[in-house]
């Protein structure tokens, strides 16, 4: 059975209110998600998560800083970063750039470090946001450390009255361990994003639709236990519809991206993006990478789009791909089947890749 894509659902829903209407993430990412981009990017439906630990909460004007990132040369992009991030975090600039994006009458989403987590949960919910994320290269329930206390997430869950997002897993048993804490929602992915250099450094990650997979299992067990059900959010490694599209069918509640909109015009940088690690004073996993401007954000979120590549219209490709699934919703559409087809992107495209049109242009 096939279904028309304007009756499927692709809505998002998490924990006991927190709904959106379309099911994707704009990655913490300085160069992508500034104020202004996390309200254009709530009017179209989704959510965008500011950075806490980004120059947007180091300085009053950002927009220099990201410039300047913007236009240093291969050479010195590395010291230009790590000496823009050397500035302290301000909490007043915490709380204003919250406040900021709610006035504007849509969802905000922010995210720290974990070690930074319980000292501003407190600050972040008065401040007015409806999600609090904490992200790590690596988080699991469990961290043994002599020289720092250790951050737990069940007492940090249940200092929150909003919804509390950890990541990243990418296997079964650390995923399912980390929903009994009592978190909403959890980010797949190790290193699969374009601007990170995680996999090159540290030689750690798993692909990500077979990651994806584990920790959808991991929700679906912790379901069965009794628990409630925990998002799972596919995080980086997502360049066209397709790659979405697939991302959902492994299991994914939600997809966050990053590179893809910082094509957007409306993103912090105008074409520029850089991981969340890029500029660690110590051992930076993650590079500054330059994709252009390639369309708006509702282009390349809603459409219509105006190439055949795929990097536009991900709510189109995915109601699509349900209704050629005949899924209903993605609930229905993770129960759909999979193969590995190393090939299905090239197989019978001799033409489209000769002449560098369609599939052919990567």
């Amino acid at each position: 059975m096939t279904l028309n894509p304007d009756e499927v659902e692709i809505t998002f829903a998490m924990g006991e209110g927190f709904s959106l209407a379309l099911p994707f993430w704009g990655s913490a990412m300085d160069g992508v998600v500034d104020v202004d981009f996390a309200i254009a990017m709530g009017k179209l439906g989704g959510i965008a998560v500011l950075n806490l630990d980004g120059v947007h909460t180091r300085y009053e004007d950002s927009a220099p800083v990201i410039r300047k990132i913007a236009e240093a040369d291969k050479a010195t992009v590395n010291a230009v970063l790590k000496e823009a991030y050397r500035e302290p975090v301000k909490p007043k600039l915490v709380a204003e750039r919250i406040k900021a994006i709610k006035d504007a009458g849509v969802p905000c989403a922010v995210s720290t470090v974990p070690a930074r987590a319980e000292e501003r949960a407190e600050i972040v919910q008065k401040a007015g946001a409806d999600v609090y994320l904490v992200q790590g290269t690596v988080l699991t329930a469990r961290h043994s450390s002599r020289s720092y206390h250790q951050l737990s997430f069940e007492d940090l869950v249940r200092a929150c009255d909003i919804p509390v997002v950890v990541g990243n897993c990418v296997q079964f048993d650390t995923a399912l361990e980390l929903m009994e804490t009592g978190i909403a929602g959890i980010l797949v992915g190790v290193g699969p994003g374009a601007a990170c250099t995680t996999r090159g450094v540290l030689g750690v990650g798993v692909p990500q639709v077979t990651a994806t997979a584990d920790v959808a299992a991991a929700r679906d067990e912790h379901m069965r236990r009794g628990g409630m059900r925990v998002a799972v959010i596919t995080d980086g490694g997502m360049r066209i519809g397709a790659d979405v599209c697939k991302a959902f069918a492994a299991g994914a509640d939600a997809v966050m991206i990053g590179t893809p909109l910082a094509g957007a015009e409306e993103s912090a940088s105008r074409g520029f993006n850089w991981g969340m690690a890029t500029p660690d004073p110590n051992l930076p996993r993650g590079t500054r990478i330059h994709v252009g401007t390639k369309a708006t954000l509702r282009e390349i979120l809603l459409g219509p789009a105006r190439v055949d590549d795929g990097s536009q219209n991900f709510a189109g490709a995915l109601r699509s791909a349900l209704g050629v699934c005949g899924a209903r919703d993605i609930a229905e559409f993770q129960h759909t089947e999979m193969v590995i087809a190393p090939s299905i992107v090239s197989e019978g495209k001799v033409f489209q890749q000769a002449q560098h049109v369609g599939m052919g242009k990567s």
